[in-house]
């Protein structure tokens, strides 16, 4: 099977996403797992480095919020295409257009997006019910699209 066919109908998408909703879920799960202990442990250090220093570090403190950003941000963006924990369910992130990988901007893009739907109530996250690829609202902005690694390999 090309994949000029599995742009052309819904049914030979299927092959590509098929399960990806439940998969992305706990990716975000196990995602959360690392990020977690990952900003604790950065908090600590610099909290002791504040302690150290009588103060003069803590506003170092203030990039801890990024962390997340730049974990998504940068494992989109590198040449496994997926956060450990996507890779780990079998799940890769593609362009939609012509299923390559992400550019950097594509992938800042997509997860600035992804976390203003968080902010936003993650109710939106269910569009991706709706939709043929299965794809979420900042997948749809950013054109994007999650498929099955197994599947991606098979089809190319």
């Amino acid at each position: 099977m090309s994949l000029a066919l599995s742009r052309s109908s819904p049914a030979a998408d299927d092959w590509l996403t098929r399960g990806v909703i439940v998969r992305r879920i706990g990716a975000w799960l196990i995602d959360l797992g690392i990020i977690g202990p990952l900003v604790f442990g950065l908090w600590l250090v610099l909290f002791a480095a504040g302690l150290l220093t009588f103060g003069l570090t803590m506003p170092v403190l203030g990039v801890l919020p990024l962390v997340p950003f730049l974990y998504h941000w940068l494992f989109l963006a590198s040449p496994l295409s997926a956060t450990p924990g996507q890779a780990l369910l079998d799940l890769i992130v593609r362009r939609n257009d012509d299923l390559g990988r992400p550019l950097l901007l594509q992938a800042a893009f997509s997860v600035i997006l992804f976390y203003l739907t968080l902010a936003c109530g993650a109710v939106w996250l269910a569009v991706a019910f709706l939709t043929v690829r299965r794809r979420t609202l900042h997948d749809l902005l950013s054109g994007l699209v999650v498929v099955r690694r197994q599947g991606f390999a098979r089809g190319r």
